[in-house]
């Protein structure tokens, strides 16, 4: 072999490994880029200040519907356990399912209705905006034999 194919196969031998190095790391870099997103995405930065916490409104709270409708919510001292609970009916467990800033974002199951008798609540959401021993917000209760009512509540918090 002469030494300028020599020359030719080497070139062409190292510039095949360079464009196959260069290769994985672009593949590795687009990786390593696209994991950061997903994990930026699933933990996204908390709001300033560190935003509410489930124990920052610990106590009974008195809440009154825009239609009328009293309840009381009882929320545990470390802010895991959370009831609602309708006058002259059993407390019904809620679910915190998103906290943020000055809110929390709680839900039910289902339960009979108050407003509508022989109906269900398949499920009740409400979204609080807590302020100090003051709360206001909305709810959306979905009913069983369809139809979705829509409304706003306020309440006080009487005890810690």
């Amino acid at each position: 072999m002469d030494t300028a194919a020599t020359v030719d196969h080497v070139c062409r031998h190292t510039s095949s490994q360079e464009h196959t190095m260069r290769r994985l790391l672009l593949s590795g870099l687009v990786l390593a880029a696209a994991s950061a997103s997903a994990a930026s995405a699933q933990n996204p930065p908390a709001a300033p200040g560190g935003g509410i916490k489930r124990s920052d409104v610990a106590g009974t709270w008195e809440i009154k519907t825009d239609s009328g409708v009293a309840s009381v919510i009882r929320v545990s001292p470390n802010g895991k356990t959370w009831t609602l609970a309708f006058a002259g009916r059993k407390p019904i467990a809620l679910r915190v399912i998103a906290s943020g800033g000055d809110s929390i974002v709680f839900q039910a199951g289902r339960f009979p209705s108050v407003l509508r008798p022989g109906q269900t609540v398949t499920r009740l959401r409400e979204v609080g905006h807590f302020n100090g021993d003051a709360v206001t917000g909305t709810y959306e209760a979905h009913y069983a034999k369809g139809g979705v009512l829509n409304g706003s509540f306020s309440g006080t918090r009487k005890t810690k």
